[in-house]
């Protein structure tokens, strides 16, 4: 029997999977790809907006139009020449066995394409076949109804939670954290480190001496971090020095800060932008919107500012905050209603910065464990010269249903950037906000 007429897997992609990953057809190398049609259905209503999903749906058309040409896309094609997998269109929802619309109900999208999986099945009763799919309700239907299932894993990170954090503690001698008061850097041959390959930030404790530092790769020296006022906004643990001195440091233009509600992450971020206000053309603050109750934007009453302002109101209340730290100094509140007026400083959702240029741009972008890792690559590659990003987010707090602690875009920044010499990492872990807050962190 000629294996090309009895692939050994063919996997059948649910339109989540395009709409995370529109690339994702060439991610099952020598194996057989099949779309149900109805995905491609279901991707006529995403293609038109500025979202991020409207923009995958968009280009998952084109690449199988552009792949197609003439050919019949009912039959298995390559999508390039070199290419030994192939891929092809499902018509067929009616199954001779199970019936997935029979069992759970007819006329809803996730049935009839699992009857496309089945339909496949049973005309491929050799080959194993593999509904991919982001949605974990989707998979346990399939598995019900004897067909495998698995989410889709490119892009996703291991091991969560053992996620480079940024910081580690050392126990020291006391000379060195002497010598790091006195002359404020040292030479790193002259050190056991525990990471030389990346910008890495160190706590050196000896009984009752302690000092933190960061580690330099592109000069290989360890610097001493000052644990000083931003914009009026003091760090209360040696992280949120971490987070400062990153977000201060002209040499890094890549920052990520990680950790649960109420570290800081955000505040500190937007300080750090206003203490550098005149190095930057634009403070742009931006944020994924994650609609609540399946209610889109376009159901709020109102022009757009209207609607993306309840969405925006963590910002707000973060740039409040800043403010409340300047109550008897009139010139520098003045100052920054100022900014915002004349857009100095700008908050948006993020739908609205495609197809502009991040050029000398401080781009804080919070709440980006809800973007997907193609989101995140989109961003970063639209930085232009003296621009700086960062992105802030909790990795545990996921607002979308097809990412996780594993797959969502910030997570796979960390791991993927960790050792370029442009970026810098740091976890808060400590809450800063309230006791009351910390309690809900901690036992609940």
């Amino acid at each position: 029997m000629v294996k090309k007429d009895f692939p050994s897997k063919i996997f059948v992609l649910d339109t989540s999977v395009v709409l995370y990953d529109h690339e994702a057809i060439h991610s099952f190398q020598e194996h057989y790809v099949a779309i149900p049609v109805l995905v491609l259905e279901e991707l006529d209503n995403f293609k038109s907006g500025n979202d991020t999903r409207n923009f995958e749906a968009r280009s998952f058309i084109r690449l199988i139009d552009i792949a197609a040409k003439d050919k019949s896309i009912n039959d298995w094609f390559s999508i390039h020449k070199k290419s030994l997998g192939k891929i092809k269109l499902i018509l067929s929802e009616d199954p001779k066995g199970l019936n997935a619309e029979e069992l759970f109900g007819k006329g809803k999208f996730d049935h009839r394409i699992l009857n496309s999986a089945l339909v496949l099945k049973e005309e491929n009763p050799k080959s194993k076949v593999i509904l991919v799919s982001k949605d974990i309700c989707l998979r346990l239907k399939a598995k019900s109804l004897n067909l495998q299932a698995e989410d889709y894993e490119t892009g996703k990170i291991k091991n969560v939670d053992e996620l480079y954090t940024g910081n580690t503690n050392l126990i020291c001698n006391s000379e060195l954290i002497d010598r790091l008061r006195k002359e404020l850097s040292v030479d790193s041959n002259e050190l056991t480190l525990t990471y030389t390959d990346r910008n890495h930030f160190y706590k050196f404790k000896q009984k009752n001496k302690s000092e933190i530092a960061f580690f330099d790769i592109t000069n290989k020296r360890l610097r001493k971090v000052n644990q000083e006022s931003v914009f009026n906004i003091k760090p209360k643990n040696a992280e949120q020095a971490f987070a400062i001195d990153a977000l201060l440091n002209p040499a890094i233009k890549l920052v990520t800060i990680q950790g649960n509600a109420g570290t800081g992450k955000t505040l500190l971020a937007l300080a750090s932008a206003l203490e550098q206000r005149k190095y930057f053309r634009q403070i742009y603050i931006t944020r994924p919107i994650v609609p609540l109750s399946n209610k889109d934007i376009g159901f709020l009453p109102g022009d757009v500012k209207a609607k993306v302002d309840p969405y925006m109101a963590p910002i707000w209340d973060n740039l409040k905050f800043i403010k409340e730290q300047f109550a008897h100094d009139e010139k520098m509140l003045f100052k920054i209603d100022e900014l915002i007026r004349t857009e100095k400083i700008a908050i948006a959702p993020l739908a609205f910065i495609r197809g502009r240029t991040i050029t000398k741009i401080f781009f804080i972008v919070d709440e980006a464990q809800n973007l997907t890792p193609h989101e995140i690559k989109t961003i970063i590659s639209r930085a232009g010269e003296h621009t700086k990003i960062v992105f802030t987010g909790d990795i545990y707090q996921i607002d979308t249903p097809y990412l996780d602690s594993e797959s969502n875009g910030l997570s796979y920044l960390i791991e993927n950037a960790k050792h370029h010499p442009l970026y810098a990492h740091i976890t808060l872990k400590k809450g800063e906000r309230s006791e009351l807050a910390n309690l809900a962190t901690e036992l609940l």
